[in-house]
């Protein structure tokens, strides 16, 4: 059976998961890097050798080039989904720290916020899964 061609389910969620990839990692790569320090753990700049803001940038990269090879790379996007739900998987303890510091970063600025976006991680994963997918 052919597969269909044109919009679907699917093609939109990954367009929009793309966006949201190129848009945070341009926000870490610019006006919000500096604030972004604040979620990254210090265990994990003793564990990777580097400061905070290496993280930082790192991570802003790896967030546009996944989100550009998401829409740039179609044949390979099965593999492009498990390195997105990964990164989504690799990022969380960053989440976990923030909220039991209760520091402020760009657009998580109460405590609620910060709580709340630990549950966001979940479908975050899904959606990189499932928008992956072939069927």
């Amino acid at each position: 059976m052919p597969r269909p061609r044109g919009l679907t389910i699917r093609s939109v969620a990954r367009g929009g998961l793309a966006m949201l990839l190129v848009g945070a990692g341009v926000s870490h790569l610019t006006w919000g890097r500096r604030g972004y320090r604040i979620v990254v753990p210090g265990w994990a700049t003793r564990m990777l050798h580097t400061d905070k803001d290496a993280i930082v940038v790192a991570s802003g990269a790896a967030e546009v080039l996944l989100g550009t090879a998401l829409i740039a790379l179609p044949r390979e996007r099965g593999r492009i989904g498990a390195a997105i739900a990964a990164f989504f998987v690799a990022v969380f303890p960053g989440n976990v720290h923030q909220w039991r510091t209760g520091r402020s970063a760009p657009g998580l600025n109460t405590d609620r916020a910060r709580f709340v976006r630990l549950f966001l991680q979940v479908p975050l994963v899904a959606w990189a899964w499932w928008a992956t997918r072939r069927r």
